[in-house]
């Protein structure tokens, strides 16, 4: 399943009024960190094919949707579950610790920040 690209003008019709989870890369392509994790998203969207939702989120053009989620550092992985954020983690997290946090959330038992 590929990772789908966001915009403000299709957020709410992809994330916020689907059912399941939903990870949600916010990047922008000056950043190098998110570079770094853009293949790993790409990985875990292959891993979780029918499971979880994954797509991209351009900050630098959304910047509506940015600002509704208080997004201030980048890379931040969002977590969605039911159309509802869950949780957050800011920074280059390697493949197993975000694999960890999708399982939680899989589970409704989400602890990040």
């Amino acid at each position: 399943m590929a990772v789908f690209e966001l915009t403000d003008a299709n957020f709410d019709e992809k994330v916020a009024q689907t059912q399941g989870v939903t990870v949600v890369d916010f990047w922008a392509p000056w950043c190098g960190p998110c570079r770094m994790v853009g293949p790993v998203i790409e990985e875990l969207s292959e891993e979780y094919a029918g499971k979880v939702s994954f797509a991209k989120l351009n900050v630098d053009d959304n910047q509506g949707v940015a600002g509704q989620f208080g997004i201030r550092s980048i890379p931040t992985i969002g977590f969605f579950k039911d159309g509802e954020a869950v949780g957050a983690v800011v920074g280059a997290y390697p493949k197993e610790a975000l694999q960890q946090v999708i399982e939680q959330v899989l589970v409704g038992e989400v602890e990040t920040a």
